[in-house]
């Protein structure tokens, strides 16, 4: 095990203490939850930069970090959905888009034991996320404005949707040749 995948790991084990902290009775719940999801994208900043600085990427971690970054996030999406801040389907289209995700590296890794790698469009997509999520946690955003927030994030997580898909494509295209 080595320190990219022991990052993600932490990242998994975080979704439910960040779960616990939304929840929680807490005046300060929201704080603290939006100060374990930043510990959460600071680790996936992390695990990305170690395993590509040294060399550290594993098959496991090229399938740990996404499932972490996906859980963390579809967790928080839950949260504010059943907090009132977003409508129900947003969660709905983040969750359709995940699984269409999951079953194209199922697929892939299936056919080659490997998954794409992430792209600009997924990192892009999950740092705003990040932002929308976090800032709609702390702050009583205006259903108009929240609806449009993370109607921008769900867009930009369509679009790496659509490169991701092209590049399962181009490969599974290679594969038959």
């Amino acid at each position: 095990m080595n320190i990219p995948n022991a990052l993600s790991l932490l990242r998994l084990c975080l979704v439910p203490v960040f779960a616990a902290a939304f929840f929680s009775p807490s005046p300060d719940a929201h704080t603290w939850a939006v100060l374990i999801y930043a510990l959460a994208f600071a680790t996936d900043i992390a695990d990305g930069y170690i395993a590509r600085k040294y060399n550290m990427i594993t098959k496991l971690g090229r399938i740990l970090d996404p499932m972490a970054d996906k859980l963390m996030t579809f967790t928080v999406i839950v949260c504010v959905a059943l907090d009132g801040a977003i409508p129900m389907w947003a969660v709905a289209v983040f969750f359709c888009k995940e699984a269409l995700m999951g079953l194209g590296g199922l697929a892939m890794y299936r056919k080659v034991q490997d998954v794409t790698p992430a792209n600009w469009w997924g990192k892009a997509s999950t740092g705003v996320f990040f932002v929308v999520l976090a800032a709609l946690v702390l702050f009583p955003i205006p259903r108009p404005w929240s609806t449009a927030m993370i109607s921008f994030a769900l867009a930009l997580t369509v679009a790496a949707l659509c490169r991701y898909a092209r590049d399962f494509q181009k490969l599974m295209n290679l594969e038959k040749k």
